[in-house]
């Protein structure tokens, strides 16, 4: 029988913590953090768990060769109970959202949804990718604005999308192994992405800001040396790690200060966590 750590496995829970402060930078961007954020925070997490889902399922067959270790190529957990726990998740998180945030929450939730299962099912095999899966975390920091203005969180969704494309960048080589360029063209635009998310108004964005840089910039410096899947995967794990960090980062520079620390603290326990159980 299919377990609740196969499942754990399946969606990558873990994970997930690097999920709510898109939600939580996009509200404070737009001035609308409010307690019903939490509610949407929670709506993104189901859709991330679904999306995870999803792409264990459509990524059955090359799990097979590369990861049979993963719980649908060992027979922990059958593709119709995948299926079952994507879609739910789904529903679950579009539900969600349009119980919080009403209308407008749902009209980000479904197209965001939408952007989840294309890229498992359609996109992620082609050199569209890395962007299909950079405007899912995009919307998913205008999944917070609720009743606010879109324009305003523009800057913070683009910022979180370019962080999103460069880790699926590096991660569609996590089990083969690139050439030191990948790594070299990832880090630079790390730099990048960190300097947009940095303050000169306020120090705490500046310090979670290089929390992020150097969280993620030293797993790409290692991979400069040694572009292996090994430590490509390394990479990939410490990315997606450092959204919290890069999220808070964002949340502070919107003036949310004391919010931002909060969210960046989520980085503490995804290291540990993915440890136990891969986020990639």
């Amino acid at each position: 029988m299919t377990g609740w750590r196969d499942l754990a496995e399946l969606v990558r829970a873990p994970a997930a913590l690097s999920v709510p402060g898109d939600v939580i930078a996009g509200a404070a961007a737009a001035g609308t953090l409010r307690p019903r954020t939490l509610a949407l925070a929670g709506a993104s997490v189901c859709l991330y768990w679904a999306g995870m889902a999803a792409n264990d399922l459509a990524d059955r067959k090359i799990d097979a060769v590369e990861r049979p270790g993963r719980p649908i190529p060992s027979g922990r957990v059958r593709p119709g109970t995948a299926l079952g726990v994507a879609a739910a998740l789904t529903g679950a998180g579009v539900t969600i959202a349009a119980l919080a945030g009403g209308r407008r929450a749902a009209a980000v939730a479904v197209p965001l949804a939408g952007a989840v299962w294309a890229y498992d099912l359609i996109a992620k095999k082609t050199a569209a990718g890395p962007a299909v899966m950079a405007a899912c975390r995009g919307l998913d920091v205008l999944l917070g604005v609720g009743p606010g203005r879109y324009r305003a969180a523009v800057p913070a969704a683009a910022t979180v999308a370019a962080h999103t494309y460069l880790i699926t960048l590096l991660s569609r080589r996590e089990t083969t192994g690139a050439t030191a360029s990948l790594p070299a063209s990832t880090l630079a635009g790390t730099a990048v992405v960190a300097g947009v998310a940095a303050s000169p108004r306020t120090t705490v964005g500046g310090v979670l800001s290089a929390w992020y840089a150097a969280r993620f910039g030293a797993a790409q410096q290692r991979a400069l040396t040694s572009p292996d899947a090994a430590t490509l995967q390394g990479a990939v794990t410490a990315g997606i790690t450092a959204f919290p960090a890069l999220q808070g980062a964002l949340t502070a520079r919107a003036g949310r200060p004391a919010a931002g620390v909060a969210v960046a603290g989520a980085a503490l326990l995804a290291g540990p966590l993915a440890r136990k159980v891969s986020p990639t």
